[in-house]
């Protein structure tokens, strides 16, 4: 996620005294922008899932008279939508342990940013182990041995590869990474540890 962009959240929450107070407090969160939708009733949620799918979505667990988290995460699967539940009143724990995080009431400016970050956190980790999940075993080899400083035609040999094969795999890497350099490539390697410092240190 770049730093400029809005965050969307989404707030389920019935009670407009609740809700505007929440949008208010999202909208004062230091070092990120939020750009709050309201949904007051289950249609207004399913119109915003149609059209607009928001990085986190805070819901009231007794919004609609019941929200049901299993059959959310089915519809939204692979949507990567956070979810926060908003306490206004008991809530059993067993049924807070499904969602991501949740929020109460009474939480001040604090701990709220505190919950928002380490949400926005977590998505962007993932977001990093995706493009990593996207390399083949084969491609990270590769990668190992350019940052080793291998030549294609040492990496052929070393792989038992054809040179042709190499240079393919060098460019869909490129591709998939968006890195098109032998340093960046270092970087990515030290990162994702797929090689230690030592091991390029050494070169």
């Amino acid at each position: 996620m770049k730093n400029n962009e809005a965050v969307r959240i989404a707030i389920a929450e019935t009670s407009v005294i609740i809700r505007g107070g929440l949008t208010a407090a999202l909208k004062r969160l230091p070092n990120v922008k939020v750009q709050p939708i309201e949904l007051l009733s289950v249609e207004a949620l399913n119109d915003c899932l149609r059209t607009q799918y928001p990085e986190m979505l805070i819901v009231n667990p007794a919004f609609g008279d019941y929200f049901d988290v299993s059959r959310f995460r089915e519809e939204t699967a692979g949507k990567k939508i956070r979810l926060i539940a908003l306490v206004s009143s008991f809530v059993d724990a067993s049924l807070l342990s499904k969602y991501d995080e949740s929020i109460s009431i009474f939480d001040d400016l604090d701990i709220l940013s505190k919950k928002i970050h380490g949400l926005l956190n977590l998505v962007s980790e993932e977001e990093e182990v995706d493009s990593q999940e996207a390399l083949s075993q084969r491609e990270k080899e590769i990668v190992i041995c350019v940052v080793k400083g291998m030549t294609n035609k040492e990496i052929a040999e070393n792989l038992f590869l054809s040179i042709h094969t190499v240079i393919t795999h060098r460019r869909n890497i490129s591709k998939k990474l968006q890195i098109h350099s032998a340093a960046g490539l270092t970087i990515y390697a030290i990162v994702n540890k797929l090689v230690t410092l030592n091991e390029v240190k050494d070169l």
